[in-house]
């Protein structure tokens, strides 16, 4: 059986993964969460890091640790991965961005495909973190989940820090070393699914992975998605 620690995106929390962790006990692994700095947590998210960030994911794991990110958590576990690769056993993106050296979540973001966010988020006063729109973002994020999911969701979303998805990762053979995988969620309107396999193109082969669904498949398909981390984890 595997251990996972479960790393979420932007403006989400521990909580998305509520009905994925049962799922995966079900099945005899051992599940953690984390809070990203910055979350919810009452920090100036002026002062949240990337680094600060990669390092909180670095603490929570262990040399035995399948590191699973979801969307703008493949920036962190990334670079945790750098910069320590002796505290993590294998990385698994979940509709996830996987990093190009030398490039930011925001700027990777701007050179995708489509540009799905138009009009979905709202800054704050300062510039410093944005928020999700209400009105676009259960169609955007949660269109195929349950309606009591999307409800959890709405009143648990919080401010995304912005310095963070705007620093550029420097990775090297350190981070190439370590095992990974990716599920691409095919009906994604965050992340368009060709610019999910465009960056999943860049694994080994078997290493690619599909789930239909939206791109929140810890609510749409828990049991499905505990059910494939499951299969991964043996090939790790």
């Amino acid at each position: 059986m595997a251990e996972f620690l479960l790393v979420h995106g932007s403006c989400h929390g521990p909580w998305c993964w509520r009905d994925v962790i049962p799922a995966l006990e079900a099945r005899g692994h051992s599940v953690r969460t984390i809070s990203l700095p910055g979350h919810a947590d009452g920090r100036d998210p002026a002062a949240v890091t990337l680094a600060e960030t990669a390092e909180a994911v670095a603490a929570a794991s262990t040399a035995d640790t399948l590191i699973v990110g979801h969307s703008w958590g493949g920036f962190p576990i990334s670079a945790a991965a750098e910069a320590h690769p002796e505290r993590l056993r294998g990385l698994i993106y979940v509709c996830a961005y996987l990093p190009v050296s030398g490039m930011s979540l925001i700027g990777m973001r701007k050179a995708g495909p489509r540009q799905t966010l138009e009009g979905a988020t709202r800054k704050n006063e300062a510039g410093t973190a944005y928020s999700l729109a209400p009105e676009t973002t259960p169609d955007l994020f949660y269109h195929d989940c349950p309606a009591e999911a999307v409800r959890f969701a709405m009143e648990n979303l919080c401010a995304q820090p912005i310095l963070p998805q705007d620093t550029p990762v420097h990775l090297s053979e350190r981070f190439e070393g370590v095992p990974k995988a990716y599920i691409r969620c095919t009906e994604d309107r965050v992340i368009p699914p060709e610019y999910q396999a465009q960056m999943a193109a860049r694994l080994p082969p078997g290493r690619a992975h599909d789930m239909n669904t939206s791109h929140s498949p810890f609510f749409a398909d828990p049991e499905g998605l505990a059910e494939l981390m499951g299969q991964i984890a043996k090939d790790f």
